[in-house]
């Protein structure tokens, strides 16, 4: 017998799907973020490159440094501190009022 694979994407056909004429805006994939901003972690579905593990959609981290493209965002997971490096379409401002 063979092996199943387990890519990247196992198991997200409902997860990280979108309507057939999904098309995201580019201000999207080209918005600007500052050290120290929180963002939260959303992915897009879209996109395929620097896209975080599903398991931390939809938490809120805080930028750290630039890397590249992409930015590597800390997110506090029980008693931890995780390290998630994510290009900027796949995240989005916390605006806290």
């Amino acid at each position: 017998m063979v092996k199943k694979s387990q890519g990247f994407r196992v198991k997200t056909r409902k997860k990280l799907s979108r309507e057939a004429r999904y098309r995201p805006t580019i201000t999207k994939f080209i918005q600007k973020f500052e050290i120290g901003e929180k963002v939260i972690i959303e992915q897009e579905p879209t996109s395929f490159k620097g896209m975080p593990f599903p398991r931390f959609k939809g938490m809120v981290g805080e930028i750290i440094e630039k890397r590249g493209k992409a930015y590597v965002v800390k997110v506090k997971v029980g008693n931890k501190i995780k390290k998630v490096i994510s290009r900027p379409e796949h995240l989005k401002p916390l605006f806290l009022r």
